[in-house]
This record gives structure tokens, C-alpha cells and sequence, in this order.
């Protein structure tokens, strides 16, 4: 968009900005408002009916506000309208050396990243990889690896996690990092078992198996019906601490951490498959990370053994806001950052990488990035922060037709009392299957944005309910009374 343009667009939103403002604060917000709960909390609205571009109900529009993963929404935005919906990540397998007469690989077997976060995760269709990938290897006329099997995962750098999360995230499945090799969304769950309340539970296994791991488990049995636990650790590192209480007398009780090494845990994953099918491995599985702080990375010419694709972007975005995918959105965050032109001696990682890329292209769109802080691309990190102003900005955009794939992003979303985050969320209700919104949620911390269509129009949706004082059900419950006395 050149500036000439810009301009009309510009004047827009700000005349938006101001209306909003301007506009009445709802009965409905007083009553929330009121509610001991929300003492001291901080709480934003915006409801805007784009048909006319008029602010129907709107509180505090331009307060920077947490958004946890309901930042999920702008990053799936950006990569629609800048990869396009029909980008896919690939993985190649490759070698390199020499297949001999007598079927031995004189030389190493490579697996190269390209970013998918979803190679063998249980959101896809098909996820099996390691069939079609041993097919390869053998319809090649490989029968011994002399040398190992090297993850390439230089696709992104090794900072996996955005610094600004926290310690208590570290180690979580939903605090997996991402890396230019992924597998499995970088998950494993491990199986317990408990006895009387206040003994320790005994650890039975890992799916899949995380041999490199060690357990040490604080973890206490007690009388309850659910478990309320932690697995910290950091990335690459081998110690994982259990901490928190489980249901005691149970037989089987699951937890699920991160990977903390996906390259080298893949690397690994693929030399067990090719022993336990009888391609015997020389070497010892090995990635670029672990190689090139030894000095020991080989440079000798690949040949290209097979190609795995990941499924199109338009569904990785739908999993990514259906599932709040952490992992897929900061992948997609990564994959964007990949356009920024690094300059002469400039040091910075792909989150900020990708974060540039982000408002570049928001700003050439002509929304107001002043109250848009940004740390990751899932919204993990607490110092992310937003308004209710700019997110109805992009979602006033992306369902203009100035977007480029609005009809894929919206496809995106999931829907109220039917699919998703929100499949309980106003159910039962009139806004039921009318209500397309992206839910985030942290401790003390609600959010909800996205498009609601009701009474002939279509509304773009941001309220937000930051340090609140509810639990999570009564939250909810707030939050979709609220949402009923805006569209009656």
C-alpha cells in the first residue's frame, strides 16, 4: 500500500479509534465491573459491526492488555497473507558419500528441518513419517549406514524458547520449543503409577521413549480426582523435576512434558527405526547444534533421498487456533522471520526476527502498532500485551477485501459451543455456532477475540479480562454473560 493510499485508510482508523472511545459503556460492562472479582482487574471492550465500521460497545479500547494465545490471531494472520494459504514446510531425508555394491551407505544419513512443526503430530491426518521415509532408504539399495544419522535443524537457530517466558513453562508440553526440526509436537508423555495417598509415585515410561532423560520425581499421591503438576526443565538440558500431586490408587496416570532436544531426540528416533528394521547404524545419532560446537560438521555435497511435506497452511493455522498450538504458532512466527534481511555483523534471533517481519507488515497496512508488544508468536510470554483497538483493527482487515486470505483465516477460527477452546463456551445459548473467536487463557488471565455474526451483521469481538479474581469457570461464565447482553 504507497502512502497516497495509506493515507484514507489511516484517517479510518483513527476516526474509529475516537468513535470508540466515545462510545457508551454498556449496562452489561457495569455489572461485570462491579463484581468483587474484578477489583483491581483490568478489563477492555471492543464490539464493532462491520458493516457499518460503528463502535456498538466498546471499554478502555486502547489499554495494553495481555493477550495470551489469543496473539495466536495475529500471527496466523500475517502468515496466510504473507506465505500464503497453500505454503508448506518440507523435511527432506538426504545422504551423503557413496552407496557401495554391497548396500552400505560410506557416509552419513541426513535429516533436514525446514520448520514443519507438524511432522508426526497427532493434529494431522497422517502422521506417520517414518514409513515412507525407511522406503526410501531401502528402495535406494541402502542396507548398512557406515557412518550416523545427523539431524539439520539450522532452518531456525537454537534459541527455542522466547526468553521472556516463564520457569514455571519451561519443561511444560505447552512450553515446547521450536526448532528447525520438530516431531511429535515435540511431546512425550510419560505414565505413572500411584499408590496410597502420601507415597510417591513410581515412573513406568515415556511415548516416545526419551532414553536421555532423567526423572527426578517429587511428585505425592493424594485423594482427588485430577492431578495438579509441573515438569520443569530447560531446553537441551537432560533433567526433568516433577513436582505437584497426583490421584493416588490409580494404575495409570499421564503427564506430558517438551522434548528437550527434538534435532538430536529425532536423530536418535530415526537410528532406532532403521536398527530395529535391520539397517544397522555405524555411528552415533548426532545434530547440527551438538557438531558444530565440536567443530565437526560436515560439509561434504547431499543427495536428496525423499521429500516430506506438511499439510497446507490454511489447516496448520486452523490447528494452530483451534488447538492454541503453541509450538505451530511460533514455528509460523520463525518461518516469517526468515524474510528479514539480516544486515552486516547483526545479531538477532528468530522471535524478534519474526516479530519485525509482523509489524512491517501491519504497518504498510495502516493499522496503529503503538499499543502492540510483542515477545512470541503464541503469546506464552506475559509481556506480550495489545489493545481491544488493534485486534478489531485486524480482524476488521482480514475480513475486508483488501486481505489476501480472510476467507481462510476466518475458516481458521474455532466456534463457539461447537469446536476448539470454545466448544463449551456459550453453549446451549443463542450465540451458539454464531460466535467464531480465539479463547487465551493464563493464570489470571481471559481473552477472547474474533467475529460474531448476529441480526444480519457481522461484529469483530476483542474483550479482555486481565488479574481478575475468578476461577476458571465462573471467568467464563462472566465473560459469555457479558457477551449475551451485547447481542440480545
Amino acid at each position: 500500500m504507497n502512502a497516497p493510499m495509506r493515507r484514507p485508510f489511516l484517517l479510518l482508523l483513527a476516526l474509529l479509534a475516537l468513535l470508540a472511545t466515545r462510545a457508551q459503556t454498556p449496562a452489561a460492562v457495569d455489572r461485570l465491573l462491579a463484581q468483587p472479582e474484578m477489583r483491581g482487574a483490568t478489563f477492555a471492550l471492543l464490539v464493532r459491526d462491520l458493516r457499518t465500521g460503528r463502535a456498538v460497545a466498546a471499554y478502555d479500547t486502547l489499554r495494553q492488555v495481555t493477550p495470551a494465545s489469543v496473539l495466536k490471531l495475529l500471527t496466523t494472520a500475517t502468515a496466510l497473507e504473507l506465505l500464503g494459504e497453500d505454503y508448506r514446510f518440507e523435511t527432506a531425508l538426504e545422504y551423503d558419500g557413496e552407496i557401495q555394491a554391497d548396500g552400505t551407505l560410506a557416509g552419513n544419513l541426513y535429516i533436514r528441518g525446514g520448520g514443519d512443526p507438524s511432522l508426526g503430530s497427532e493434529h494431522i491426518a497422517d502422521p506417520d513419517f517414518l514409513t515412507p521415509w525407511l522406503a526410501a532408504i531401502r528402495q535406494a539399495g541402502i542396507r548398512r549406514i557406515e557412518g550416523a544419522v545427523i539431524a539439520d535443524e539450522r532452518f531456525f537457530d537454537s534459541e527455542g524458547i522466547s526468553p521472556k517466558w516463564l520457569h514455571e513453562d519451561m519443561g511444560s508440553y505447552y512450553g515446547a520449543g521450536s526448532y528447525g526440526l520438530s516431531a511429535y509436537d515435540n511431546l512425550y508423555r510419560l505414565t505413572l503409577r500411584s499408590y496410597a495417598a502420601g507415597t510417591r509415585p513410581d515412573i513406568l515410561q515415556t511415548r516416545p521413549a526419551q532414553a536421555g532423560l532423567r526423572f527426578h520425581n517429587h511428585l505425592v499421591a493424594q485423594n482427588r480426582a485430577s492431578d495438579s503438576t509441573l515438569i520443569l526443565g530447560a531446553p537441551f538440558a537432560a533433567d526433568r523435576y516433577l513436582y505437584g500431586v497426583v490421584p493416588a490408587n490409580r494404575r495409570q496416570v499421564t503427564l506430558k512434558g517438551d522434548i528437550p532436544d527434538p534435532a538430536l531426540f529425532l536423530a536418535t528416533h530415526l537410528t532406532e527405526a532403521l536398527q530395529a528394521h535391520d539397517i544397522p547404524v555405524g555411528g552415533q545419532p548426532s545434530c547440527y547444534r551438538l557438531l558444530k560446537e565440536a567443530k565437526r560438521w560436515p560439509t561434504a555435497p547431499r543427495t536428496l533421498l525423499t521429500t516430506t511435506y506438511s499439510p497446507p497452511l490454511a489447516e496448520l493455522a486452523r490447528i494452530t487456533n483451534h488447538a492454541s498450538h503453541n509450538l505451530f504458532a511460533d514455528a509460523l512466527l520463525k518461518t516469517l522471520g526468515r524474510r528479514y534481511p539480516l544486515r552486516p555483523a547483526e545479531r538477532i534471533n528468530a522471535f524478534d526476527r519474526g516479530v519485525s517481519i509482523i509489524r512491517q507488515y501491519w504497518e504498510t497496512r495502516g493499522l496503529d502498532l503503538s499499543t502492540l508488544w510483542m515477545n512470541d508468536g503464541c503469546g506464552l510470554a506475559p509481556t506480550d500485551k495489545v489493545s481491544a483497538s488493534f485486534l478489531v483493527d485486524l480482524l476488521a482487515y482480514m475480513a475486508s477485501p483488501s486481505a489476501k486470505a480472510g476467507e481462510a483465516f476466518q475458516r481458521s477460527l474455532p466456534v463457539a459451543g461447537e469446536s476448539g477452546s470454545v466448544r463449551n463456551f456459550l453453549k446451549g445459548t443463542r450465540l451458539e455456532g454464531k460466535a467464531h473467536l480465539k479463547s487465551g487463557s493464563m493464570s489470571r488471565t481471559r481473552a477472547y477475540a474474533g467475529y460474531v455474526d448476529y441480526g444480519g451483521h457481522r461484529y469483530a469481538v476483542a474483550l479482555f479480562a486481565n488479574q481478575h479474581g475468578f476461577t476458571g469457570a465462573r471467568v467464563n461464565q462472566a465473560l459469555a454473560r457479558l457477551l449475551l447482553a451485547l447481542f440480545p
